[in-house]
């Protein structure tokens, strides 16, 4: 019979002590996944690279699984706590700026400890966050359905529903694999371009031919940059 995973915490720090207990076992644990694997993030590991007792470990988690899913959660609020504001921008603006910010806010999250968002990524099924990173993306879905609503009138689309599962799931794809595979060869003014292509991308499913008869972003963007003075 599989052992059931033991994910919450057992206790919360309360005293700066204590959170400095906790906040050493949280980089530690994120050292050791993006250095040498979940597999070596053993509880012993942990507490030795934390500098603690693995009795003080255990006092606040009853598992590395535990742990992991703390470091997945925290990692989770730096990102909405880098874009939340920025999203909130997008509510006001019109369709294709709403795009474009959507997807280079998408590429802003995934560059929070771009190398522990990809262990991470890979981990949310082995820790029980998988349910969790559902409801996430569900409620992201939501919003984008939102915020589609209230352009109904500009769009070709007529099921919004598949719309946003469609434009969500894209922008995450493309960003997910350009941040964290592509960085090292992708240069800042290709990352630029990948921001305008996959915003004409999105923009022409949305709205179609209306607004693929321009030309794409990148190329509008390549050409203002080299227009004769």
């Amino acid at each position: 019979m599989a052992r059931k995973l033991l994910t919450k915490p057992r206790k919360t720090a309360s005293q700066e002590r204590s959170r400095a207990t906790v906040d050493a076992l949280f980089e530690a644990t994120a050292r050791i996944l993006v250095k040498e694997g979940f597999d070596k993030a053993s509880t012993n590991r942990i507490a030795e690279v934390a500098g603690v007792s693995v009795g003080s470990l255990y006092q606040y988690f009853p598992s590395k699984e535990a742990l992991v899913a703390a470091v997945i959660k925290r990692h989770q609020h730096k990102i909405m706590h880098t874009v939340r504001g920025e999203l909130a921008e997008v509510l006001a603006q019109p369709v294709e700026k709403a795009i474009r910010k959507l997807v280079a806010v998408a590429v802003k999250s995934h560059r929070v400890d771009p190398r522990l968002h990809r262990v991470l990524a890979e981990q949310i099924p082995r820790v029980g966050e998988l349910e969790k990173l559902e409801t996430f993306n569900r409620e992201n879905y939501t919003l984008f359905r939102t915020y589609l609503e209230s352009h109904r009138d500009e769009l070709r689309v007529d099921d919004l529903e598949l719309a946003s599962f469609v434009c969500v799931t894209s922008i995450e794809a493309l960003t997910h694999n350009a941040v964290l595979h592509y960085s090292k060869t992708f240069s800042d003014e290709t990352m630029e371009a990948l921001i305008d292509e996959a915003a004409y991308l999105v923009t022409g499913y949305l709205m179609g031919s209306r607004k693929n008869e321009a030309g794409s972003l990148s190329d509008q963007r390549h050409a203002g940059l080299h227009s004769p003075s």
